[in-house]
């Protein structure tokens, strides 16, 4: 199947043109993009270092998790919009672009961690939250850790080759 058209059709919108076009626009968002993508890193490093029981360690989880998530949910959502619309400006470019792939890929293998780590080992949050996690915790935590510093590596490796793939 051929999305080329599609592609073609996102980048002529008023948004994508505007983006592309604009020698303030791409940049402004990118710089948005990015900060929100560090508070996202930020806030996930804190659990994850304190589900391996490397900081923190005088904070309960739940109160790392209460501190930190509303912050990791909202910057989420500002990296996927703003992330959405730098794809508006160039989408036929990303579309051949494997790091950019590779990077969805890899926040959707996040996510289903995060799911899994909540719907399993969280239950029993109440006898480890102040004490040391259990090994399914620390998996979890290493795991999303691993992901998350691989996404950042992959989104750079965007920066730096695309349009290479055209």
């Amino acid at each position: 199947m051929n999305f080329q058209p599609l592609w073609d059709k996102i980048e002529m919108s008023p948004v994508g043109d505007y983006i592309a076009s604009s020698a303030v626009a791409f940049p402004w968002i990118e710089v948005v993009h990015v900060i929100a993508i560090c508070t996202v890193f930020g806030t996930v490093a804190m659990m994850d270092l304190r589900l391996l029981g490397l900081a923190s360690k005088e904070n309960r989880i739940t109160e790392l998790s209460r501190d930190t998530l509303t912050w990791t949910w909202g910057a989420f959502v500002l990296a996927a919009i703003t992330g959405t619309l730098l794809w508006t400006s160039k989408a036929h470019i990303y579309m051949k672009e494997p790091w950019f792939y590779a990077k969805m890929i890899l926040i959707g293998v996040a996510g289903v961690n995060m799911a899994i780590f909540h719907a399993v080992t969280w239950r029993t949050i109440g006898q480890w939250d102040a004490g040391k996690p259990p090994r399914a915790a620390k998996i979890a935590g290493i795991s999303s850790l691993a992901l998350w510093i691989v996404v950042v590596f992959c989104a750079r490796m965007i920066g730096f080759t695309l349009g290479l793939y055209e």
